[in-house]
């Protein structure tokens, strides 16, 4: 799921600090889901990624 919203980082410019800013949420929160040491994200940690994207949930996943 990281390659996804990379790849949505990417085509809107974004970096890890800008992106966790728009989640309000620390950077390090953002490592730990790159890193893999969050296995199974919250419901509302990956509502918090799709509106900071500003996508859907669907287009979050696999």
């Amino acid at each position: 799921m990281w390659t996804i919203i990379e790849q949505m980082m990417k085509d809107q410019g974004m970096n890890q600090e800008q992106l966790a800013k728009r989640m309000r949420v620390h950077s390090g929160v953002i490592s730990d889901f790159k890193l893999g040491h969050i296995k199974k994200p919250s419901f509302e940690l990956m509502c918090k990624f799709a509106d900071a994207l500003d996508v859907s949930l669907d287009d979050l996943r696999n």
